[in-house]
């Protein structure tokens, strides 16, 4: 199958790629410099020069893919409803990343929350985050274009990339920022707690969303759950620092920015992915980020 990715330098997109390189399909991969498109090639996979705001650039490698996948950035939505546009009534795939921070609330790190979602659950969706769940409403509509359209929306995210990316988000920039001052720093007291997924397991649900997601699919990638406290005290352990620092939410968006403080650090979002493991027998294998960070999380 020829597959045209967005993001194929990233963290995802690119573990994405590597992992449906290595099933045998055929990998196209937007990137913005020359520097990044060698690179790809050395891994594979032919280097597409645009970015997200080149409609034509997306219109015309849709056009000549099987299938695409939409792994660079979960809010551009003018990049967004150009390939919507140029799949429609093709009956192409076209397989969307978003985030489980969608359902993200304003806990600033003080409490935690009893509520949970699966994709059956109705969202509650922040002021902040509506732009959001109003692209994934759009694409899932999509399907009735003739469009294979499947969101899948990761929670935390933690393990080594395959691609030229090896790092997620959240994980990382706190073990940096500790590293930086000598001190592991939570939002609030870290109550918040996030479902999370190890990258080897949302590969597995992507190679099985584009064998066999139904036009229209919403999912969830999750296996496992922890509250910011905990990753704070086991990157704290793994480091050999001190104790967690509490740090008021207001403050930490001073040095870490707002949407940081408190969505990506301050926010409880607890989700589960009910649908993929009924839909497309997905079983994913590792269940504990604190346990990767403890003895597998490189020093």
């Amino acid at each position: 199958m020829k597959v045209f990715i967005t993001g194929a330098t990233g963290y995802i997109g690119g573990s994405v790629a590597a992992r449906l390189a290595a099933d045998g399909h055929e990998i196209r991969g937007l990137v913005r410099d020359n520097a990044k498109a060698k690179l790809l090639v050395s891994r594979g996979i032919e280097p597409v020069l645009g970015s997200l705001d080149d409609p034509a650039i997306l219109a015309k490698e849709a056009g000549r893919a099987d299938a695409v996948v939409s792994a660079a950035d979960a809010d551009h939505r003018p990049s967004l409803e150009a390939l919507v546009e140029a799949l429609a009534e093709t009956g192409k795939t076209l397989i969307h990343t978003s985030g489980s921070s969608v359902v993200g609330d304003d806990a600033r790190g003080n409490r935690l929350s009893a509520a949970v979602f699966d994709e059956a659950t109705p969202f509650v969706v922040e002021p902040r985050k509506q732009a959001r769940h109003d692209i994934n409403t759009m694409l899932l509509a999509a399907a009735a274009r003739n469009v294979r359209t499947t969101v899948i929306c990761p929670s935390l995210i933690y393990g080594m990339g395959k691609g030229l990316n090896p790092n997620s988000i959240q994980i990382p920039f706190l073990v940096n920022e500790a590293r930086k001052s000598g001190v592991a720093r939570v939002v609030g007291q870290g109550l918040n707690c996030w479902s999370t997924v190890h990258i080897e397991d949302l590969e597995d649900l992507y190679r099985l969303a584009l064998q066999d997601a139904p036009a229209g699919s919403f999912y969830f990638a999750e296996n496992g759950e922890a509250t910011f406290a905990d990753i704070g005290k086991a990157i704290a352990a793994r480091l050999g620092l001190g104790a967690v620092e509490s740090w008021e939410a207001d403050e930490a968006a001073e040095q870490w920015g707002p949407a940081r403080a408190y969505y990506t650090f301050g926010s409880n979002s607890r989700v589960r992915g009910v649908r993929a493991r009924q839909e497309l027998n997905w079983a994913p294998r590792h269940d504990s980020a604190i346990t990767w960070i403890q003895s597998e999380m490189p020093l």
